[in-house]
């Protein structure tokens, strides 16, 4: 059974962006009273796993999607996966900024994927 390419490409997009948003993010919890070049180090050595899921992700997408396609897929994944992350992992309360920038994201996809 094949796996669309939409599927693999969303399912490793993803993974992706926890790695990422990790990586990004997670230091300013955990490592902030370290001095700045540890968590660079550290944030380096776990976006290794985000760019061994993303580069094979954007390679997949590319035989069905365009380059703009991904991208807006890209960022629609990306405030998926850090909307939660900033809630419940960071603490951060919930803002109706985060629905009205889904919106916009919506009509993104919208344009970029109709034909």
């Amino acid at each position: 059974m094949q796996i669309p390419v939409i599927a693999q490409t969303t399912g490793l997009l993803i993974l992706s962006n926890v790695f990422m948003t990790i990586a990004w993010y997670g230091h300013l919890k955990n490592l902030a009273g370290k001095a700045w070049w540890i968590a660079a180090f550290i944030s380096w050595g776990i976006a290794l796993f985000e760019y061994l899921l993303q580069v094979p992700a954007n390679r997949i997408g590319y035989t069905a999607y365009s380059l703009a396609q991904l991208k807006i897929l890209q960022e629609v994944i990306t405030l998926s996966v850090f909307v939660p992350f900033a809630m419940l992992y960071m603490g951060q309360p919930f803002r109706l900024d985060y629905l009205w920038a889904g919106i916009c994201l919506i009509g993104a996809v919208y344009f970029i994927f109709r034909n």
